[in-house]
């Protein structure tokens, strides 16, 4: 009985924590959304001084782990530009994930047909009005099964902003193990609460790419 008003008491401790790692997550999934979409496009449609900066951005970032970019963005960027601990955490997720998702944006970029560029051309669209209202709509829809498995990596790399002292589900699961001396209830707890969001997130970014799918 002691366990079960524990493993209560823990649940609703770790529920105010949870709140912080869905915003944590959207936040990073948006500003890695914007990022990997401008990216892709610099790499498919740009020209080569712009090709090579995205290249490099992805390349770069990728090879440096997301626990180092969020040290740098908090305890370098943050000294210059003032930053909370959750909005440096956020953004350096955020700028991570564009690395990633902008492999995900040129290869659905690139898995459009050549031949609807011309086509749009032909009947008087400028390249940047083709890109934007025919290419690209088809693009994201042809992403959604890469960006859907992105989504459930950057929810369970939220946990990375742990460790500058943002109180998301991890955070606060520490406290209670502290607290109670029992990390067993404690991070067991915090992992089916994460078990639970990642299975919620699959599903309904399931749901999406069924109701969108493209046939190509």
């Amino acid at each position: 009985m002691e366990f079960l008003d524990n493993f209560v008491t823990t649940i609703r401790f770790l529920i105010e924590g949870l709140w912080v790692t869905v915003s944590v997550t959207l936040v990073a999934l948006g500003v890695g959304f914007v990022l990997g979409v401008l990216m892709a496009i610099l790499r498919v449609y740009g020209s080569r001084p712009l090709r090579s900066l995205a290249a490099t951005y992805s390349v770069v970032v990728r090879a440096v782990p997301v626990v180092v970019t969020i040290f740098l963005l908090y305890f370098v960027i943050a000294s210059i530009v003032d930053l909370s601990p959750f909005l440096a955490g956020s953004l350096a997720l955020g700028f991570a994930s564009g690395a990633y998702q902008s492999e995900i944006f040129r290869g659905a970029l690139q898995s459009v047909a050549p031949g609807q560029m011309t086509a749009a051309r032909a009947i008087g669209m400028s390249r940047v009005q083709a890109i934007r209202h025919i290419i690209l709509p088809q693009a994201i829809r042809l992403a959604l099964p890469g960006w859907g498995n992105e989504a459930t990596l950057v929810l369970k790399d939220s946990t990375l902003v742990f460790a500058v002292g943002v109180p998301e589900m991890l955070r606060r699961a520490q406290y209670v193990s502290s607290r109670t001396l029992e990390p067993f209830l404690a991070f067991g707890t915090a992992a089916l609460l994460y078990l639970a969001l990642t299975m919620l997130t699959s599903f309904v970014l399931g749901r999406v790419e069924q109701r969108y799918r493209l046939m190509i």
